[in-house]
């Protein structure tokens, strides 16, 4: 049986947005991204990035769930199952629009003069670490907004790092910037809804 066409046109129309958005900002993609590839950046921000994307691999996240399950106060485990939540669905998102959007990353079109990490898949857009940086920024916020200004500092510096480490385009991160923080808001609204 075939698709209705409003269907198949709302599949197709968020891949159409996608790569409206990437054309929209691919010149200057390309130009930030041979500059930053051919920057020999100093000592201290190689280590501060290399250090934002290790920690957006996820250890920083499970060290973060943790202090608030120690500390978190009566609404911990409802924060915990936000973040947890938000970090799902933008994981799942991400990896289909991966795969619908299909953009090569920097590091595959041009070599990086310093950074030598490997991607974790083939795909650039939207940033995986970026939407789960600012899921769980955005989801925990709205349980603790005393934590917003520290953890905006960690997925900007996690976002940031994707881009000056070869990983991703700016288009790239600034989709990831936006997309999770609608995750994260909207699931911090609905959980906080729940529990009042």
């Amino acid at each position: 049986m075939a698709a209705s066409p409003t269907l198949s046109g709302a599949k197709f129309g968020g891949r159409r947005v996608a790569k409206a958005v990437i054309g929209f900002g691919a010149r200057t993609d390309y130009r930030l991204m041979r500059r930053v590839n051919q920057w020999p950046a100093p000592r201290w921000l190689r280590i501060w990035m290399m250090a934002s994307t290790r920690g957006g691999d996820g250890w920083l996240w499970w060290l973060l769930g943790a202090f608030v399950a120690v500390f978190g106060g009566r609404d911990r485990f409802w924060a915990i199952l936000a973040a947890g939540l938000s970090v799902g669905v933008g994981i799942l998102l991400f990896r289909r629009l991966k795969r619908a959007i299909g953009r090569k990353r920097p590091c595959s079109m041009e070599p990086h003069c310093w950074a030598t990490l490997l991607p974790p898949d083939q795909f650039s857009f939207p940033s995986g670490h970026t939407i789960t940086a600012f899921a769980i920024t955005l989801a925990l916020s709205g349980f603790y907004p005393i934590m917003l200004p520290g953890l905006l500092f960690c997925a900007a510096s996690v976002a940031a790092s994707r881009i000056l480490l070869g990983m991703h385009f700016l288009t790239d991160v600034l989709a990831g910037a936006a997309i999770g923080s609608g995750i994260g808001f909207l699931i911090a609204d609905v959980t906080a809804r729940l529990i009042s």
